[in-house]
């Protein structure tokens, strides 16, 4: 999935420095920053693979130019409060106006940037693909095979906590029937699920790990960690508003760890 979105997961930090896409070479062990991950993101000014950025080429210069400290500025000013309304009223209830309110800015001036509420809304789920999958890129079939995977239960919770919004967007597309994105599930998702389905696949022939279904422990982790944004609210009222950081780290460490620890060598 990189091919298609590393090369425009790119832009450029406020004082004009070029930041690299989300990926490997950003992604680190620890988790306070994770948030920056995809506000980082949305400051790219390159172009897009479906809906090219307004402003940005012209008929004589084909070559993107570098934008200023204020257009950068803007753009993520327009994706923040688009991510915050998308996530809450959905694409159908979401509008410019609130868009641009959200902002501080108005409507015409998120219209000099992006051409409208779609190409705003592919913007922002193009690069949420990438940093929701790169857990499951980095998941190392040259690992241990239960700690590999418990890191990675332990990333996607992380994730969940910390982006809330984002995980609604993506699981607002999904419901829908992902028109938006089908052809991103298909082409890179998909190759990418296979493939480490295989690598788990792998792990418990070699006897390393416990016999289950890759696919569906794969859907599992989706399932118990994304819970958490998601459900958010349902979570705050059971759980008395306590944060549920702790307890669910706790408990899906032990649950995963059971699931997945080796059946023990008959040797």
């Amino acid at each position: 999935m990189r091919a298609w979105a590393g090369s425009w997961l790119s832009g450029f930090t406020e004082d004009g420095a070029k930041f690299l896409p989300i990926g490997k070479a950003t992604i680190a062990p620890a988790f306070p920053s994770v948030k920056n991950w995809f506000r980082l993101a949305t400051k790219t000014d390159a172009p897009l693979p479906v809906f090219q950025a307004r402003n940005e080429l012209t008929l004589t210069n084909p070559t993107p130019k570098k934008p200023s400290r204020i257009q950068t500025r803007n753009r993520r000013l327009i994706l923040d409060a688009a991510l915050e309304v998308f996530s809450r009223d959905g694409y159908g209830g979401a509008t410019l106006d609130a868009i641009a309110k959200g902002a501080g800015l108005s409507k015409p001036n998120v219209l000099y940037y992006f051409d409208g509420k779609t190409e705003i809304y592919v913007t922002l789920l193009s690069q949420l693909l990438e940093t929701w999958l790169d857990p499951l890129v980095e998941l190392d079939p040259h690992g241990d095979p239960v700690e590999e995977l418990l890191g990675y239960v332990r990333h996607k919770l992380d994730m969940s906590l910390e982006l809330p919004a984002e995980s609604k967007l993506f699981a607002g597309e999904i419901l829908k029937g992902a028109p938006r994105i089908a052809e991103h599930l298909k082409h890179d998702l998909k190759p990418l699920f296979d493939r480490k389905c295989r690598v788990v696949q792998d792990w418990i022939d070699s006897g390393r790990l416990a016999p289950v279904d890759p696919a569906h422990l794969i859907f599992s982790i989706w399932a118990t960690t994304q819970h958490y944004a998601d459900f958010g609210a349902q979570v705050a009222v059971l759980l008395d508003t306590k944060d549920p950081s702790a307890g669910a780290h706790a408990h899906l460490e032990q649950m995963f760890r059971r699931l997945l620890a080796p059946p023990p060598s008959t040797d």
